[in-house]
């Protein structure tokens, strides 16, 4: 694992290792995220790897806008009147995902629906608007094990595992906070599965 300490000259180094198909740890505005370029189905397949995460489970993805989330969501009136009054913000909204949107399909665990989220952080926002391509969304942790926002705990988790992430872009510890609210949007009335 490389460890690169955030400033601006590191984003453009994350920037380039996301092209070239590196999974990266950065902060996001709740947690540490593992995040890969999400069009990209091998670094998808190494984010699984690296999180020990069960490939039935769906990924969710940062996106810069609702006009994003349309390329690859089918969003009704209601619901974009959701997204308008709560994005950005801390959450995962689910909606019923287009056929052939363009993304890795190993990243939908077979399902029919797409996490999505716009979130409000610089540094995700800036790696958004270099790469111009839709980000994976997922904490950076072994699965079962805590998600967590202070850089010492996730190092921790990956330093003895065999298969680890190749970048972290240490921004120090972040504010304290929860993974994101995930709110599915497909069903007659709004539906929290995760607080």
């Amino acid at each position: 694992m490389e460890i690169i300490k955030y400033n601006e000259l590191a984003i453009e180094k994350v920037c380039e290792a996301i092209k070239m198909g590196v999974v990266a740890i950065c902060p996001t505005d709740t947690v540490y995220g593992l995040i890969v370029d999400a069009v990209n189905k091998e670094a998808v397949d190494k984010i699984f790897e690296t999180k020990k995460r069960d490939k039935a489970k769906a990924i969710s993805v940062f996106v810069r806008g609702i006009e994003e989330i349309k390329k690859f969501a089918f969003v009704n009136e209601n619901q974009r009147k959701f997204l308008e009054e709560n994005l950005p913000g801390k959450f995962t909204v689910i909606l019923k995902k287009k056929p052939n949107c363009g993304l890795a399909e190993n990243l939908f665990g077979g399902k029919e629906t797409i996490g999505i989220r716009i979130i409000n952080n610089k540094i995700i926002s800036d790696i958004l608007g270099k790469i111009n391509k839709p980000l994976t969304a997922t904490s950076a942790n072994i699965s079962g094990q805590p998600a967590s926002g202070k850089i010492k705990e996730i190092l921790e988790q990956f330093e003895n595992q065999e298969i680890k992430p190749d970048l972290v872009l240490d921004a120090g510890d972040l504010p304290e906070s929860s993974p994101s609210k995930i709110i599915d949007l497909t069903c007659e009335k709004l539906k929290i599965i995760r607080k």
